[in-house]
């Protein structure tokens, strides 16, 4: 058992499979998958009212009915009651990739052909199917659906273009229609009756009378890519909706037979679902890039306009930090958002604006995505000066300036900073004073430069002269940091050379070689170390005022990713790409724990609190935390729950709280579970001073006003005021 266990993943949205939508009694609710679990969210304000299980593989296909919700992952199908899993159907001997509500039953088709019909009242554990169908070998299915009013029958399309209609009663092939020589990708029912939209892999729209086995309309998008999703409009405006792989919604109108409008950048990646409400103007959305949008049809010229969304990161982040006290995590990826997560509220979490994006994209016929700010490769943050001014800057990739934004607005602020303009070259470090009056910026050319961030106005450049040119480091700066008394601030250059600089008068006070290539800095203001990473892997701190080497830490054994002090100095954490989280001990001068996942981590952050680890990792859009058991267990030393130099195999955190822990020991699998019942089953803590008194288990409200106490008896002892 480890120190940090998983707790949970934020950021997660939606994923590439289809959602379901139901209605109860006045309000919609939809179901999504993410990854191996499934999220309820009130379509009201896409607020999150419900986390299924974690599921052993990842989720293929949805279905949902009251308070049941029937997943399809592997070979299985998973119903689940609210957030508890009642039964599991496994009779396929494939992948199930299409689950279809129908009356009471559930159709689940697998990529063989083989279509089980299953009856959902009255579960058991292992229920037996009610019936079974084997399609063709040479039909391989793509899509089912129930045409309105047709009784106890499915149409389903094929890979080879063709629809073949069944009766799953009688378990018979009543029609089978020849199609249009393209794969079907989708198809759904229409309001009038007999008429179904079929969606096809060339990017046409056939719109189909199945009674008569007729052409009703043809449509076909201008832009390259099948059509994924389908959905006609019940409001009584003759509508459909299709959705294709490049992202783009368009409208057609039915009466017209013509395209009457297009969101171009409805979504960054693949529509995956679209679904009009029922009676309703409003059009639901959800994609591949982690989100899940509304459109309202309420403009006089008929196009549609966003009315709500939810999102995350369409790409994995790249550098996280935990802001206000632990509450929010500042996340910047790959997809060029900078974003707030928040750890106890979801819907708190938010993309910060880059001023009226979606605008000027719009203006100038071009992406949002053209007009964003480059990925982030660094930032930091302030929180002393939040209400005052810009208290955030960002480094962007390949960009010459760095931005400061305002956290309080979450919008990008209005100075743009730039080191010397009369050479400029990819700014690559950043850090803000302890006072958050003061911005420092490193760039790959060496320059390093200081700027007010009120003002944004340039307050001066560090010099080396013993340089063959004018600048701080003769190389890239990969680092800069600055004390708590604004009276140091150091640098360090790719070439290994570190610099101690008089923060005011800018003047070099000392500086040390470290023998080797630096690739990061990490710079704790409370105790003055500063550890380093080197490209011989080795983790080395050094003590800025003595200007010695005080420590030197090994273990990893590819690129070291990202470094973090805990709160206190007492921890530094470390990770790799080797899969590996190391904890090591500054004061005892070793590794108390290491981990081991599966998926390496690419950056992390400790809380201030240290109760909280968040981590990002390799091709993972979320963020994921863990818990720090030291902060929630009664072991009385580390030493009862750390792994020391063995390193401990544990699964990622899932998108559900409610798992326990996911450990995966290779050596002493048991040792370690029964060394966790040891921690937990602890006496409470022995006195260690005489006449001390513990108070961590009492609430807060019982010990907080003890300190005190001597001010409450001399205002108790006051003498009341008369009364008439």
């Amino acid at each position: 058992m480890g120190i940090f266990e998983p707790y949970r993943a934020i950021g997660y949205i939606t994923s590439g499979v289809p959602f379901s939508v139901q209605r109860l009694g006045t309000e919609t609710f939809v179901t999504v998958s993410v990854g191996k679990s499934f999220q309820i969210y009130n379509c009201a304000k896409l607020n999150l009212v419900l986390v299924g299980p974690q599921l052993p593989h990842k989720i293929r296909a949805l279905a949902s009915f009251r308070d049941l919700t029937f997943v399809a992952y592997a070979n299985h199908i998973a119903v689940v009651k609210r957030a508890h899993q009642i039964a599991t159907w496994s009779r396929h001997t494939a992948k199930v990739n299409f689950l279809l509500l129908f009356g009471d039953h559930i159709l689940s088709v697998d990529v063989d052909g083989n279509v089980f019909i299953w009856a959902f009242k009255g579960i058991e554990p292992n229920l037996a199917p009610a019936g079974h169908i084997m399609l063709g070998y040479s039909f391989t299915p793509t899509c089912i659906m129930h045409p309105d009013t047709y009784l106890n029958k499915v149409l389903l399309g094929s890979q080879d273009g063709s629809l073949q209609l069944w009766n799953i009663s009688t378990k018979k092939m009543l029609y089978e229609f020849k199609g249009w020589n393209s794969s079907v990708t989708c198809c759904v029912s229409s309001p009038a009756l007999d008429v179904v939209a079929v969606g096809c892999a060339d990017g046409a729209i056939h719109v189909h009378n199945i009674r008569y086995d007729e052409e009703v309309v043809t449509f076909f998008h201008s832009t390259r890519g099948a059509v994924i999703a389908l959905s006609f409009s019940t409001d009584g405006q003759p509508l459909l909706a299709s959705g294709v792989s490049s992202g783009v919604i368009s409208i057609w109108n039915l009466e017209k037979r013509r395209l009457q409008s297009v969101i171009r950048d409805a979504h960054d990646s693949s529509i995956i679902s679209l679904h009009f409400f029922a009676n309703e103007p409003v059009l639901m959305s959800a994609s591949a890039d982690n989100s899940i949008k509304m459109w309202i049809f309420d403009t006089s010229n008929g196009d549609p306009r966003l009315l709500r969304f939810r999102s995350g990161h369409s790409a994995p982040p790249l550098c996280i930090r935990f802001y206000a006290n632990g509450r929010h995590i500042l996340s910047a990826g790959q997809d060029r958002a900078f974003r707030v997560f928040s750890v106890l509220q979801d819907q708190q979490s938010r993309e910060l604006s880059q001023h009226h994006v979606s605008k000027r994209a719009k203006k100038l016929k071009k992406k949002e995505e053209e007009l964003k700010l480059k990925p982030v490769i660094s930032f930091d943050c302030a929180e002393i000066r939040e209400r005052d001014w810009c208290n955030v800057v960002t480094c962007h990739m390949d960009t010459a300036q760095a931005y400061v934004w305002r956290l309080q607005n979450f919008v990008l602020g209005e100075h743009i900073l730039r080191p010397c303009p009369e050479s400029p070259t990819p700014v690559k470090a950043c850090a803000i004073s302890a006072c958050g009056n003061f911005a420092i910026l490193g760039t790959a050319g060496g320059w390093i430069e200081r700027f007010n961030l009120q003002s944004g106005i340039s307050r001066g450049s560090y010099v080396d002269f013993c340089e063959s040119r004018s600048c701080a480091h003769g190389g890239e700066v990969v680092g800069v940091a600055c004390d708590a008394t604004n009276t140091l601030m150091i640098s360090a250059g790719y070439h290994g050379d570190i610099k101690v600089w008089d923060f005011k008068g800018r003047e070099l006070k000392s500086r040390w070689e470290v023998g080797c290539s630096l690739v990061k800095i990490v710079y704790h203001r409370l105790n003055g170390i500063l550890a380093t990473v080197a490209d011989d892997l080795i983790i080395r701190l050094f003590d800025v005022v003595a200007l010695r080497l005080v420590r030197k830490f090994e273990g990893h054994t590819d690129r070291i990713t990202d470094l973090c002090f805990s709160e206190d100095g007492k921890w530094l954490l470390s990770s790799s790409m080797d899969g590996t989280l190391r904890i090591w001990d500054v004061i005892l001068a070793r590794q108390i724990d290491a981990m081991w996942v599966d998926v390496s981590i690419t950056a992390l952050s400790l809380s201030p609190n240290m109760d909280v680890l968040a981590t990002a990792h390799v091709d993972q859009n979320g963020v994921y935390l863990w818990a720090n058991q030291s902060m929630f267990s009664r072991g009385s030393s580390i030493d009862s729950y750390a792994s020391r130099q063995e390193v401990v195999n544990v699964k990622l955190p899932s998108v559900s709280s409610r798992e326990g822990p996911q450990v995966e020991d290779s050596n002493k699998p048991e040792e370690n579970h029964a060394q966790i019942k040891e921690s937990y089953d602890l006496p409470v803590f022995h006195q260690q001073i005489p006449d001390l008194v513990t108070l961590s288990l009492l609430p807060k409200s019982q010990w907080q006003s003890l300190i005190n106490l001597d001010i409450i008896k001399v205002h108790l002892m006051r003498p009341f005021p008369c009364t008439q």
